[in-house]
């Protein structure tokens, strides 16, 4: 019997599927087996993928009247997935990265003379709704354009009342307007000056009024809590984290990005669907989180500009967790494109480039729960796909530093090309 299509990709010198992991993210050695077809095609019909194979085989199901989209020496992956980004916020902390990484000076330090996150606090408290939103589109857009189809976006840049309800609004406005996929998430992050010293105080508020209200409203499908030195301790992450279940939200956790925290231990506990960062997380705590089902999320962007310290990929690979990649776009350090993150990931972590690329597509999707909707190519999944100016999947970190992203479909539909939006 054959298939209608609207469209296929056909010819593509590699065609990635990461077929097979719909119903668990890949581990260990299967995290290297990325389901690879030369002279592939993938064909679909009404924002569905419908035939997926060797160009031979599609072919040769599908009624006539389709549309040929030749990917001739270029690579076809499912759309890329970035499964922690901090989307809202104002201003510019350039200067401090500088001071960071040009001088020396700690993250802490900065924070401890008046600079940091409580910066953006304040700038972003005082840009307007739509200006927000216009700029918040921007970095979408740039997102889209380098292959990106699905995000999980974060509050967390005001951190009063009206703010984070005021975000996670936005989220969803942006989520209703624009191509890309958002999945929010109410991230209990930075400490307004008035509370450095009563964050007691601050918790107890979150907890008491912000998190029912927000799960009253259903604006966030995640709770999140930034587990760190300086920020909230373990005590106060947990009572945020089991108020967000309570009221309706599952859990995601920053963890031991500046020091060990005890974060990882702590998601491990509460069982989140993602614990992020991992770069001071002994072995103990790593296994711990394969117990739990967590899957482990790494942000080389933190490292690569500031940290230094990289999470120890092999190792936790080879202890069985499952890993996914993310862009941590942020006020502190920005940048929207997850084929960097592939590049970081292999050139300064040792993750083989099989592995990035799962990362940054099945075991994303499987950080955020759409696993059985997206993340990889096969039939019955949603067409979002992207063909890229690259022979295979290890270029992103051998021709790296430019957009390699070529065509980008979002729902069957062609959304960026040539690295602009289209309309």
């Amino acid at each position: 019997m054959s298939i209608e299509a609207d469209f296929a990709i056909i010819n593509a010198n590699e065609l990635v599927t990461l077929k097979g992991s719909s119903n668990k993210p890949r581990v260990k050695e299967y995290m290297r087996e990325i389901g690879i077809i030369h002279d592939g095609a993938v064909a679909v019909k009404d924002g569905k993928i419908v035939a997926v194979g060797p160009t031979r085989e599609v072919l040769g199901k599908l009624e006539k009247g389709f549309e040929s989209i030749d990917a001739s020496g270029k690579l076809v992956t499912p759309g890329l997935i970035d499964p922690h980004v901090h989307l809202i916020f104002a201003g510019s902390r350039a200067h401090e990265l500088e001071q960071m990484s040009a001088e020396g000076v700690p993250y802490l330090e900065i924070k401890e003379r008046g600079g940091g996150m409580p910066t953006t606090l304040k700038q972003t408290a005082e840009m307007s709704t739509q200006d927000t939103i216009r700029k918040t589109a921007r970095i979408l857009d740039t997102m889209l354009i380098h292959g990106t189809t699905t995000i999980e976006a974060k509050s967390g840049y005001e951190m009063t009342f009206e703010g984070e309800l005021r975000q996670l609004e936005i989220i969803q406005t942006l989520h209703k307007i624009h191509p890309i996929d958002l999945v929010s998430t109410f991230c209990a992050q930075g400490i307004t000056p008035e509370y450095e010293t009563r964050k007691d105080e601050l918790t107890d508020d979150i907890v008491d009024r912000w998190i029912p209200e927000i799960g009253k409203r259903k604006l966030a499908e995640y709770a999140d809590a930034f587990c760190e030195k300086g920020y909230f301790n373990l005590d106060q992450s947990k009572r945020m984290l089991e108020a967000g279940r309570k009221h309706g939200m599952k859990l995601r956790i920053h963890a031991d990005w500046l020091v060990h925290s005890g974060g990882a231990k702590l998601g491990a506990e509460l069982g989140v669907i993602s614990a992020d960062h991992l770069i001071f997380t002994p072995k103990a705590d790593i296994k711990a989180l394969v117990k739990s089902g967590t899957v482990g999320v790494f942000l080389p962007t933190s490292p690569f500009c500031y940290v230094g310290r990289y999470a120890k990929a092999r190792e936790i690979i080879d202890a069985g967790l499952p890993v996914a990649l993310a862009t941590d776009v942020s006020a502190a350090n920005w940048c929207e494109s997850m084929q960097m993150m592939q590049a970081l990931a292999i050139l300064r972590m040792k993750m083989t480039a099989a592995e990035a690329l799962t990362a940054a597509t099945i075991n994303a999707a499987h950080s955020i729960e759409r696993a059985h909707e997206i993340g990889s190519l096969e039939v019955g999944k949603v067409a979002d796909i992207v063909i890229f100016d690259a022979l295979d999947h290890r270029y992103f970190a051998y021709h790296y530093g430019i957009n390699l992203a070529e065509k980008v479909f979002k729902n069957g539909r062609l959304v960026a090309q040539q690295g602009r939006r289209t309309p």
